[in-house]
């Protein structure tokens, strides 16, 4: 691909390149670690984007897939989860708030729902989601997904 790059992406120990991609004529994200060659070519010069542009277009979602319409997820954390919850920086947008029986619910914008899907199956039990109807539906199918692994037969899964 030939793309203009725009600036590097730290995200949880992996480097990504936010660039504008001439094959698709839009901002695309890629990973470093994916990348297996890179020629400069000197003949072309890059395109330049305006960083505004690149954030709106990158930043407005959880996690690290980008482009598409935004939605806000409402997710509820058992009062055990809630003390850690409530400090945790999902997304910069986000907004928390204290439930009357020590329960934690918080707001958060997200575009695409695959990261999200995979940390909130990492919570467990301690985190319902609760909107929009689409996620809940997504979660619910992972879950019982992973719940057919194991079946009903014995204990030793024979």
């Amino acid at each position: 691909r030939e793309v203009s790059p725009q600036r590097l992406v730290h995200y949880r120990n992996t480097w990504y390149l936010d660039a504008w991609c001439h094959r698709v004529d839009a901002l695309r994200r890629f990973a470093l670690d994916a990348i297996e060659d890179a020629t400069v070519l000197a003949d072309k010069p890059a395109r330049t984007v305006a960083m505004k542009k690149v954030q709106d277009a990158m930043d407005a979602g959880y996690g690290i897939y980008a482009g598409g319409t935004q939605r806000w997820a409402v997710l509820r954390f058992d009062a055990q989860a809630a003390q850690w919850a409530s400090r945790e920086e999902w997304h910069p947008a986000q907004r928390g708030s204290w439930l009357d029986d020590g329960r934690y619910e918080l707001r958060l914008p997200y575009v695409d729902d695959t990261e999200l899907v995979m940390d909130v199956l990492r919570q467990g039990a301690q985190v319902q989601v609760l909107s929009p109807p689409a996620l809940v539906l997504a979660v619910r199918q992972r879950l019982a997904a992973a719940a057919a692994l194991y079946g009903q037969s014995d204990a030793g899964g024979h």
